[in-house]
């Protein structure tokens, strides 16, 4: 008795071939569109933040109003969540798009006004040095064979201890625990950004984001980013 064997129709091979190519083109615009934003959100911050290192009059103004500083942190704070925990916010156009410029501006401000305290030389380092970090860390991402998208539950350990170290900071201040925080702060955001990427990156990784969280993705990104910024400028840390 022969033997039959099931193949795939030539039509079928062709519809196969078809969706992934369609799915690969979705994600390509989807990873276009993020870093789009994403760009406009850096550009933007760039821009404010010049403004205060290099404007002392407004340095001074922002000093006499700290409501202002109160005032941004909340709406930096509320957008965030709003962003973060509501899908129907942050897939819902023109809202998504308002709530992330409000979100933007607001934590422009805050980057502003912390990064006025620093040397404007020591700002700019710490603005190269975080360019070269992310470059670096996202040619990683998309090129290694690791998957960091299975890592999200022991990243969110890691920063949950990292915050608790941040608050013993402020009984048991000093400038190893400050050099040790900042360095574990880049490490631990820089981790971060290797998930995030790989999160919109798709592909082979086993988690991915779906296509209509273009903003989410650019959200995770930045925060990413300015975090990474941050500590970087706490480890350089020369204040006037």
């Amino acid at each position: 008795m022969r033997s039959v064997e099931f193949s795939p129709t030539q039509n079928e091979e062709e519809g196969e071939y078809a969706g992934q190519f369609e799915e690969d083109l979705i994600r390509r615009a989807f990873i276009q569109k993020v870093y789009f934003i994403l760009s406009i959100q850096l550009v933007l911050t760039l821009g404010i933040i010049s403004v205060f290192v290099f404007n002392e009059e407004l340095q001074d103004y922002v000093t006499e109003q700290p409501h202002l500083l109160l005032a941004a942190f909340v709406i930096t704070f509320v957008t965030m969540i709003a962003l973060a925990c509501c899908p129907n916010v942050r897939r819902k156009v023109p809202v998504n798009y308002m709530c992330l410029a409000i979100f933007t501006l607001a934590e422009g401000f805050l980057l502003g006004v912390i990064s006025s305290i620093y040397d404007p030389m020591t700002v700019l380092i710490a603005v190269g040095i975080t360019a070269a970090i992310c470059f670096a860390l996202t040619l990683f991402a998309m090129q290694t064979k690791w998957d960091f998208t299975v890592m999200g539950g022991f990243l969110l350990v890691v920063l949950v201890v990292f915050l608790l170290f941040g608050l013993l900071m402020f009984f048991f201040h000093s400038q190893v625990m400050k050099l040790i925080y900042c360095s574990l702060g880049v490490l631990i955001f820089s981790l971060y950004l290797l998930y995030d990427t790989q999160l919109m990156l798709g592909g082979k990784h086993q988690y991915a984001l779906s296509p209509d969280e273009y903003v989410f993705a650019a959200l995770n990104l930045y925060i990413d980013i300015v975090q990474i910024f941050m500590y970087i400028l706490g480890l350089l840390g020369n204040r006037d």
